[in-house]
């Protein structure tokens, strides 16, 4: 039995898997707070597929990038169960989860998460014999730096773009690659903790306190520290 955590984003949502199955997911997309909200999410979800604490055996946590509040809220509640409980962590990144909305497309799929200032936290994925595999290392870039990469591959290759999107993201890239460019639908826009689970499942984990979560870039107030240090 699997459970699994993922609140890297606005988004909320955990599922149960067991033998090879996802008995039971809950999801919310909404600019709420996760602190509150999560750890009874959690308690309902496994009441209702009737799992005890006991029954868990490994904790899958989406490990960023994403927003800092979010990753700790998710993370330490992971940590904290896992550790009670003498079970495994399996993280997987945030963008993994995005790229898995496009599974069945054949192309270059693009997983963004906006890191504001013209920055974007991104990953290029690819299907490749039914699984997503990352051909661009995810990481912390200026949107118009990725843009132009992806514009230099392939001449008329179409690539899926996926991830809560703001009108201004769109526009930079509707502007750099046109027709080249697909948005996923809304229902295809965020993560879900069933794919977590799924991805978790061959997986081995690591112990809770070795368990870190992957920010890729440092917070605005840790830069700003670093930077007044290194002017002193």
């Amino acid at each position: 039995m699997i459970l699994g955590i993922d609140t890297s984003s606005d988004t909320m949502t955990i599922a149960l898997f067991d033998n090879g199955v996802v008995i039971g997911e809950y999801t919310t997309n909404l600019k709420k707070n996760h602190s509150v909200r999560l750890l009874p999410a959690i308690a309902a979800l496994m009441d209702e597929c009737s799992v005890k604490p006991t029954d868990l055996k490994k904790i899958a946590v989406a490990k960023g990038p994403g927003s800092y509040t979010g990753l700790r809220i998710g993370v330490t509640v992971a940590k904290t169960m896992a550790w009670d409980a003498g079970i495994p962590i399996v993280g997987i990144s945030s963008l993994a989860l995005l790229a898995e909305n496009a599974l069945y497309f054949s192309g270059k799929v693009v997983a963004l998460m906006d890191a504001r200032r013209g920055n974007v936290y991104a990953g290029v994925y690819q299907a490749i014999q039914g699984e997503m595999s990352n051909i661009l290392p995810d990481s912390h870039i200026a949107l118009a730096e990725l843009l132009e990469k992806l514009q230099q591959s392939g001449e008329n290759e179409a690539i899926f773009f996926t991830g809560t999107l703001n009108e201004q993201i769109c526009l930079m890239i509707t502007e750099t690659l046109g027709d080249r460019a697909i948005f996923a639908s809304a229902d295809y826009t965020y993560a879900r903790a069933g794919s977590l689970v799924k991805l978790a499942e061959q997986l081995t984990g690591e112990p809770a306190d070795a368990f870190i979560p992957d920010y890729l870039k440092l917070a605005e107030a840790e830069s700003k520290w670093l930077e007044s240090r290194g002017s002193e």
